[in-house]
């Protein structure tokens, strides 16, 4: 899927558009919307970016995990040529160390990603703080003339970029569990 970002002022707009797109096919799971007026989302009920995903927490923790692997690797290599895995304990502490070491650096990554806003919002963070607002809204390329069309008639909507969408099939899993909830007495 691809993520399409458009900015705006006016919430009440976005509340709009919100709606138009969910009635035209387009799931409350491929909607977002990414502002500072917190009360202001809540008071229109709009589908706010998750708090765990406005952070780089995510990404921060892959690099982190990247470089926790090259080195347990190190520390693996450094145990197999130094001839000490010969000894009575082998490979049991090397395999351990290795182990914190990934996990070390995971952790570290993730905390640095906290501090962080999400690496593909940082362009848009001087418009959110002057008071715009951010929908984020993803879609495969059948649904490109569904959000042509909506996004047609609010002109007040500006185009601000693409990028990498969620997974259909964590979309799809999104669905189904509010279809289950829903569902449920």
């Amino acid at each position: 899927m691809k993520r399409y970002f458009f900015l705006t002022d006016n919430l009440d707009k976005l509340t709009a558009v919100e709606h138009d797109l969910a009635v035209n096919g387009i799931s409350a799971p491929q909607i977002h919307v990414l502002s500072n007026d917190d009360s202001g989302m809540t008071v229109r009920k709009l589908n706010d970016v998750e708090a765990v995903l406005r952070k780089d927490v995510v990404h921060s923790m892959e690099r982190g995990a990247l470089i926790g692997a090259a080195a347990a690797a190190v520390v693996i290599a450094v145990g197999h040529y130094s001839g000490a895995t010969a000894t009575a304990a082998g490979w049991t502490p090397f395999i351990f160390l290795a182990v914190v070491v990934l996990g070390f650096f995971t952790w570290e990554g993730g905390l640095f990603g906290i501090q962080e806003p999400h690496h593909e919002f940082k362009r848009f963070q001087q418009a959110l703080a002057s008071g715009q607002h951010l929908l984020l809204i993803d879609i495969n390329e059948k649904d490109h003339s569904i959000l042509n069309n909506v996004t047609a008639h609010y002109p007040e909507l500006e185009f601000s970029g693409t990028g990498h969408g969620a997974a259909q099939w964590f979309v799809t899993l999104q669905n189904k569990w509010r279809n289950f909830v829903e569902v449920m007495p």
